[in-house]
């Protein structure tokens, strides 16, 4: 029996457009960094650093070198190994990807400011499988909690493209991702009724305080939250400062969606997204000055 899966986007019937080599995968998922995400918090804010990067003997188990497709960052505090597959992801994939994550020392000598050290002082890592699907052992093996033998959290994210009737073109992801590690490595703030993770809670709170004082100037806000309180870069910059800094670095230093941006009195801003341990106490105590209460 043949099975045929079709849904429809506000009534647009859609059809599988599948990528047509690894490369183009690769290439789309660059250009959408923000489809690796793997929740709304500590794994959401995306930053890709490095395509195709050579690593020597990164194949131990077949004492080869290796090639990490894509190396990236998780909101500012996790250097995520991802693996990408045009097609089912299985065992052998794994072993592929945990081969890289041994590597992470000869990775962190090659790209040692990764992660600002001031904000996040220890790195964490993840490792992600991307394929078109997933077998059921190793989706069940991850969804159990798997971690590499020197303790890096495996996760794996089924991606599938489809094309709808108009022309748009549509991708939907699966998430296999269960982090044992969570409990002791992630730190969750409530304000104003959410939770956050350190760089998601820097926007709410901005947001809420220009939400309250809505005549705010940037340079009155700037008084309220110096730069100092984030580091070099600050707490927010113009959008397009902002933009610069991505167009320049290909790096994304701020919030820069739509509905990421704040609107003052004079002019439109990005929050930084550059927090961690080592800077979100900072803005906290700041907040906490101006009454709001974070939990």
């Amino acid at each position: 029996m043949r099975l045929l899966r079709h849904f429809t986007a506000n009534e647009e019937q859609l059809k599988k457009f599948p990528f047509k080599r690894e490369l183009s995968m690769e290439s789309y998922l660059v250009e959408n960094e923000g489809v690796l995400a793997l929740d709304n918090d500590s794994y959401s804010d995306v930053t890709i650093v490095q395509e195709e990067l050579t690593l020597k003997q990164g194949r131990l188990s077949k004492d080869t070198d290796g090639r990490i497709d894509i190396l990236a960052t998780y909101s500012n505090e996790y250097i995520g190994v991802i693996e990408l597959k045009l097609g089912e992801l299985n065992e052998i994939h794994l072993i592929q990807l945990e081969d890289y994550l041994i590597q992470k020392k000869q990775i962190l000598e090659q790209y040692p400011d990764i992660l600002d050290k001031k904000i996040s002082p220890e790195p964490k890592w993840v490792g992600v499988l991307v394929g078109t699907s997933i077998h059921p052992e190793l989706a069940n093996k991850i969804n159990n909690g798997y971690t590499t033998e020197c303790g890096v959290s495996i996760a794996a994210l089924s991606v599938q493209r489809f094309k709808g009737s108009n022309g748009g073109v549509y991708v939907t992801t699966d998430v296999f991702f269960k982090n044992i590690n969570s409990m002791k490595d992630t730190t969750k703030y409530t304000f104003n009724g959410s939770n956050h993770g350190k760089g998601r809670l820097a926007l709410a709170i901005l947001k809420k305080f220009v939400e309250d004082n809505p005549q705010t100037t940037y340079s009155e806000l700037e008084h309220v939250f110096h730069k100092s309180l984030q580091g070099s870069s600050g707490v927010f910059s113009s959008q397009h400062e902002a933009e610069e800094v991505f167009s320049s670095t290909s790096r994304r230093r701020h919030f820069l969606n739509s509905e990421e941006l704040i609107l003052l009195s004079d002019t439109t801003i990005a929050i930084s997204s550059q927090w961690g341990a080592g800077n979100i106490d900072n803005l906290i105590s700041k907040a906490k000055e101006l009454g709001y209460v974070i939990r």
